[in-house]
Formats: structure tokens, C-alpha cells, sequence
């Protein structure tokens, strides 16, 4: 069996920047082995494999897979998926906005593909997250030592540390300058001897409202026990709890706010990612995360049938 296959970076109009997606559009014949083996031979940290199994319909299923194990919801596969549908002719576009929904294992998702003279230039998803923030976190001088920061580098009077869980909790931890987040690194043996592993965190979102570019708002980069200390991981499956820590606070407004959010820099790999969020009286939140793409390879790949 031979198929083909598309590597797109995502939330970024740059090669070579983003976050590496794999995408496998016709992937119906696969089965969970054939789809774990892929992902490892790949070895990006996302392999989606797309499947029609209603015929004839936009709506498509995908199976997310890093090179250890099947992930059940990340937000920069659907961006890559939908933007390599809609460049390789899977799903037609229309002009203007075209909608149509990705399936994964947590629930259909609504696309919308922005193109312009045939081309795709924005991908936009829709999802409505609730909640559950802790306001009981780590010191500040636990949160410095297993950080490798100074505790006065710790923004705690226009945000404060919080945990937050929308289905996967992260520790929220705000500082004033995008170089500390830069420079941070994580200490194991610090995180071991504080009070942070008995929270239900294993991944700390660290963040500056200061960035070094004028197109974001935020820096972002999420460290922790199970990420390695000079990784600086995709940010996606942790925008939904970065915008309800945002909403946490009584000085964000009730309505409709923009913003946008950066993870890395220009020379690791920068991503950049759209975020409209409803902020309401009720608990659940309206969220619209959308970004670029840029397609950077294209192939077949040799599957055996066994």
C-alpha cells in the first residue's frame, strides 16, 4: 500500500518555523498499528491520519499520533490537516470562508478556511471549553527554584500563579519579561522537593505580556518534568487554559477579545497563534484559535499490509 503524505508548519507564513505536522489525507485503510508505527518512523511530534468515513461529506475523521502515543485533542494538527485539505484538493474550497468539521477523539470541531484567489490563507477552529481554576499553587520561591528564576522575576500584582484545567491541568505561572521566560529552565530535583508535584500539574505555562515582536501579545512556553530543559514544545493544547486564566481576572471585561500569542523565537522555530475569545457571564468559553500555514514537503510513503 503506498500513500501520500504532506508536512506542513503551522501558526506561522514561514519554512522551517511553527510547529512540524504530518498529515496522511487518505488514511481509511490504517489500522492503530500501521498509524503508531508511522508516527514513530516520522518522528514529528504530530502525525494526523485523515479518514472519510462518510463518503461524499466534508466532514472528516483524525487520529492524532506523537511518536510514543495517540493524542486525543492538540490544536495545531487541525490547523495543518484543514490547510492540507484544502491545498491538495480534498476539500473544495469556496470564496471567501469555507466551514466543514474535523472530528477527533474528543468531539467534532468546526473548521473555517480562508482563502484567497484559490489559496488558503487563514484556518480558524471553534471550541467552547469549561474550566476549573485553583488559586492554591507553589510559592513563589518554590515556583523560582524549580524555574531557575529569581522570585522578583514573578508577576504578582497584576496576575498571580494559578492552576487551570480545561480537561488537562497546567500551572499558569506569569512573569514581567519575555527574557525570563526565554531563559527559564526547569529543575527537576527543585520541582521534586517542592509542593508542585501534588498539584494535578505536570506542565507549567509560563508567560510575559511583554514579547520582542510587535505582532503578538503574550510569550508563552510551557516547561515541566516530562519536557525537556532546552525544549520549547507547541503551545497549542494549552491556549484553551491560558484564555480562562485570562478570564479569571475581574479586569477582563465582559465581550469579545482578540489577542495574540507567541511561543519560541526567531531562531526556534516561532509560532504565532489568533485567538478570539466570548467572555461571558456563564462558566463555559467561546474560543477561536486560528493561524497560517506554509506546506514544506510533500511524499508517498511504502505501508505493508500486514
Amino acid at each position: 500500500m503506498t500513500l501520500d503524505y504532506y508536512i506542513a508548519d503551522v501558526f506561522t507564513n514561514q519554512r522551517f518555523a511553527g510547529a512540524q505536522v504530518a498529515v496522511f489525507p487518505k488514511a481509511d485503510d490504517l489500522n492503530d498499528q500501521q498509524m503508531a508505527q508511522i508516527a514513530n518512523e516520522l518522528n514529528l511530534p504530530e502525525t494526523v491520519f485523515v479518514s472519510n468515513p462518510k463518503a461524499g461529506k466534508t466532514a472528516r475523521k483524525m487520529r492524532i499520533f506523537s511518536p510514543l502515543t495517540e493524542v486525543d485533542f492538540a490544536g495545531h494538527p487541525i490547523i495543518a490537516t484543514a490547510f492540507v485539505l484544502a491545498e491538495s484538493g480534498e476539500i473544495e474550497l469556496k470564496d471567501g470562508v469555507t466551514s466543514f468539521e474535523l472530528e477527533q477523539n474528543v468531539g467534532a470541531i468546526e473548521v473555517n478556511v480562508s482563502s484567497e484567489n484559490g489559496k488558503t490563507s487563514f484556518v480558524q477552529f471553534t471550541r467552547k471549553v469549561s474550566s476549573v481554576i485553583d488559586r492554591f499553587t507553589p510559592s513563589d520561591i518554590d515556583i523560582s527554584e524549580f524555574l531557575s528564576i529569581s522570585p522578583n522575576e514573578i508577576d504578582h500584582k497584576k496576575y498571580s500563579s494559578r492552576l487551570v484545567s480545561c480537561g488537562f491541568p497546567y500551572l499558569v505561572v506569569p512573569v514581567w519579561n519575555y527574557e525570563t521566560v526565554r531563559n527559564a529552565k526547569f529543575n527537576l530535583t527543585a520541582w521534586n522537593h517542592s509542593s508542585g508535584p501534588q498539584s494535578a500539574a505536570q506542565e507549567i505555562l509560563l508567560f510575559s505580556p511583554k514579547t520582542a515582536f510587535q505582532d503578538s501579545n503574550f510569550n508563552v512556553r510551557l516547561l515541566g518534568p516530562n519536557i525537556g530543559i532546552h525544549s520549547d514544545p507547541p503551545v497549542g493544547s494549552a491556549i484553551p487554559a491560558f484564555a480562562s486564566y485570562l478570564c479569571s481576572f475581574d479586569f477582563t471585561q465582559f465581550g469579545t477579545h482578540t489577542f495574540r500569542v507567541d511561543r519560541g523565537d526567531v531562531d526556534h522555530r516561532r509560532s504565532v497563534i489568533d485567538v478570539e475569545m466570548d467572555h461571558k457571564v456563564e462558566s463555559a468559553l467561546n474560543l477561536r484559535i486560528g493561524g497560517e500555514a506554509v506546506m514544506v514537503a510533500e511524499g508517498k510513503m511504502q505501508i505493508s499490509d500486514n
